[in-house]
């Protein structure tokens, strides 16, 4: 039997300019970029990582930005909306650095489940909250233009858009994450797994919404913590659920499975190591563009196709 996933490693999304995606999330939210490489399955493309400081699973949200990219439709089918946590003190502080923001026309606070929570878009048009929680973990991104002490600590969760909860509840909870709260004028179930990090996953539910359309401010996929030793078994877990699963592929930083769900939602098995600094120095993570050993003998292509991100 596995081990259940402490909740997410990282989520990736579809951007369109890459210094604007570069700029809004180290600038305005204080992540820092990790790592500078290219989509694997399209080199012509940067993907760009960020996170905290040590690019620690359950704290990396990645970026495909294409330069001419359409605007999707977030809805059915897809994670619609990204929530990072931080404390809960730290929720006047974030609104009023939101709302001063260049990049961020509206912002609306809430509260869901006895949280306070920060709702925003990126500059694509990417749906966003900070989730304010008195027991967020210590901070980890020591430099940069927020505070420490008010600096998101890693991912609250996602909310996935369905047309039913079942069957991707039987997943979520074949994966370790528990039932914990519904919501029914929402049509909101939430679901937590054991990490401290990335354990939420909320599922909203409208048989009538529009499918979502991929493109810029849509996410690509959603990636689960799993143990280095458990990939194949992962694999069979995810062929009892009916689903068909990829083989385990090698992505420099991470192995991953890669498997849609029967709701539409692209999920990702990634593996915790051997992590981001593999290649480059921690003090360095980021400032250079890194390619897997498999693409470096194309490297002098890739650059020339790539456009000018100045960070």
């Amino acid at each position: 039997m596995v081990d259940p996933t402490p909740g997410i490693h990282h989520v990736t999304a579809i951007g369109s300019d890459p210094g604007r995606n570069h700029a809004f999330y180290t600038e305005t939210l204080g992540l820092r970029m990790v790592k500078r490489s290219v989509n694997q399955d399209d080199v012509g493309v940067y993907h760009l990582f960020y996170a905290d400081h040590e690019g620690s699973p359950g704290t990396s949200m990645t970026f495909f930005p294409y330069e001419d990219a359409r605007p999707g439709r977030v809805g059915s089918g897809q994670a619609r909306t990204v929530a990072f946590l931080i404390p809960a003190d730290a929720v006047d502080f974030w609104v009023d650095r939101l709302e001063a923001a260049d990049k961020v026309d509206a912002v609306s606070t809430f509260e869901r489940f006895g949280d306070p929570v920060v709702a925003f878009e990126d500059p694509d048009g990417l749906p966003l909250e900070l989730v304010g929680r008195a027991d967020a973990p210590e901070p980890n991104l020591p430099e940069g233009p927020v505070p420490e002490e008010h600096a998101i600590r890693g991912f609250f969760g996602v909310t996935l858009a369905l047309g039913s909860v079942d069957p991707t509840a039987a997943l979520l909870e074949e994966m370790g994450f528990e039932r914990t709260a519904e919501d029914p004028d929402q049509h909101r179930t939430r679901f937590e797994a054991d990490g401290d990090r990335g354990y939420v996953v909320d599922l909203e539910t409208d048989p009538n919404a529009p499918q979502g359309r991929p493109g810029a401010g849509t996410v690509h996929h959603v990636a689960f913590q799993v143990d280095d030793d458990e990939q194949a078994e992962w694999r069979e877990v995810l062929q009892g659920q009916g689903l068909r699963p990829t083989e385990i592929i090698d992505r420099k930083w991470f192995r991953s499975v890669y498997a849609r769900t029967q709701g539409g939602v692209l999920f990702e098995f990634a593996t915790k190591s051997p992590g981001y600094a593999v290649d480059e120095p921690l003090d360095a993570l980021g400032e250079e563009l890194v390619l897997p050993e498999w693409l470096e003998d194309r490297r002098e292509e890739i650059e020339a196709a790539l456009p000018p991100l100045s960070t």
